[in-house]
């Protein structure tokens, strides 16, 4: 795959957030007596950006999201979140087979401690590992403080190398949330943040159909396809997976990796 995905860096934005923070709360000085709803409103501007850009999927105000890459004709970058887990990876990487397709599995650390046969099994087969933190601490991740999100990146980086001897070059956060000292650790440890294109949602369905119409409905060149593993609906989250594969083969779509190095 020839691919536009650059290293995750804090953006220059959030690098100058604390000057523009303060320089938003000057007028207020004046604004105040005169006008108190215009007053709280720039003082909440800085606060709801920074707010929605650590909760928002795909939002990129504090660093570089990738949500698609440079294709070269009829090609698509599949992604696989939550695993491995022995009820669907073994299923998963038999389909892949079948379609000759090849996937970032984005893997939580103590699965893969877990399961290093299986994340052995992945890489063996030909797909990438990715960093899905170490915990998926879904609820907080977002307050993590430095020490925190380092330690989760760390702890499931070093999971995926004890396992099957490669260290992860891509990160993934639970749901697309980050937390403010995320890009910072990414950077110095040269992993770069994929996001998506499109995402099936496989929570909110009690099929495979919903799923699978929403992700065909973002395929494109160049599309990154969010999908999941294991979890609760495993077998709904294995037929999304299948269905979308069989798509993707009839319209001529390749599930490409990025190159080494």
């Amino acid at each position: 795959m020839r691919t536009t995905i650059n290293a995750a860096s804090p953006s220059a934005a959030f690098r100058h957030y604390r000057w523009i923070t303060v320089v938003s709360k000057v007028p207020l000085l004046w604004l105040w007596p005169h006008y108190p709803l215009l007053s709280l409103a720039v003082f909440m501007v800085p606060e709801l950006w920074l707010a929605l850009n650590t909760v928002v999927p795909n939002a990129s105000g504090l660093g570089p999201v990738a949500r698609r890459f440079a294709a070269q004709g009829r090609e698509v970058f599949l992604t696989i979140d939550d695993g491995p887990d022995p009820k669907t990876t073994p299923a998963v990487l038999d389909l892949l087979d079948l379609h000759k397709a090849k996937a970032v599995f984005f893997l939580i650390g103590v699965k893969a401690a877990r399961h290093a046969d299986l994340v052995r099994m992945i890489a063996a087969r030909g797909h990438e590992l990715g960093n899905h933190t170490h915990t998926h601490p879904l609820a907080f991740f977002w307050c993590a403080g430095p020490g925190r999100t380092a330690r989760e990146i760390d702890a499931c980086s070093g999971a995926i190398e004890a396992a099957a001897g490669l260290r992860p070059r891509f990160f993934r956060s639970p749901a697309g949330i980050k937390s403010v000292f995320m890009f910072g650790v990414l950077a110095r440890r040269k992993l770069t943040y994929v996001g998506w294109s499109g995402r099936g949602l496989e929570p909110l369905s009690s099929s495979s159909d919903g799923p699978v119409g929403r992700l065909i409905r973002k395929v494109a060149p160049g599309a990154i396809l969010l999908t999941h593993e294991s979890g609760t609906n495993s077998k709904i989250r294995t037929d999304v997976i299948a269905g979308l594969l069989a798509h993707l083969s009839r319209e001529g779509y390749r599930c490409v990796l990025p190159p080494a190095g």
